[in-house]
């Protein structure tokens, strides 16, 4: 069987991003990035905004891919497509009784993110400058920061 493709989004306001904390299955308790399964038919960017309003009650309004991920979780292989999310509509709220944090990328790192997740968060750790603000922080990548989402 392939691979299950799982989208995330790093959501971002004023430096920080939101941090969800699972309540269910095996892996609750774990901090994660949000988003979801990419159900058939639905490209990555799509799934990513359903899932955003879904879990959120928001609508991603720029965004970038940063990363594909994978990921083995005991018998299923999983590929993460992680996007920045630096606009979007709406105000953030726990939808679905998860608990939600704005954190920096140093405060992340004490939080027990998911496996799969936990690599991005060290790595945005390592790229954060302390100034405040999005673009101190990935000035780094080399490419444009905001990069307007394709139509959903």
């Amino acid at each position: 069987m392939g691979p299950v493709d799982v989208v995330a989004g790093v959501i971002w306001r004023d430096g920080r991003f939101i941090a969800t904390q699972r309540v269910r299955g095996r892996h609750a308790g774990f901090w994660e990035f949000p988003g979801g399964k990419v159900d058939a038919g639905e490209s990555n960017p799509g799934a990513l905004a359903r899932e955003l309003y879904e879990e959120l009650g928001i609508i991603p309004e720029e965004l970038r891919h940063w990363r594909t991920v994978q990921h083995t979780d005991g018998d299923r292989r999983i590929r993460l497509h992680v996007y920045h999310v630096t606009r979007f509509s709406g105000e953030p709220q726990a939808l679905e009784q998860q608990a939600l944090r704005w954190v920096n990328a140093l405060e992340a790192c004490d939080l027990p993110f998911l496996e799969a997740d936990i690599r991005l968060v060290r790595e945005l750790a390592g790229a954060a400058d302390p100034a405040p603000g999005l673009a101190a922080a990935f000035d780094w990548v080399g490419r444009p920061l905001l990069e307007t989402s394709p139509a959903l």
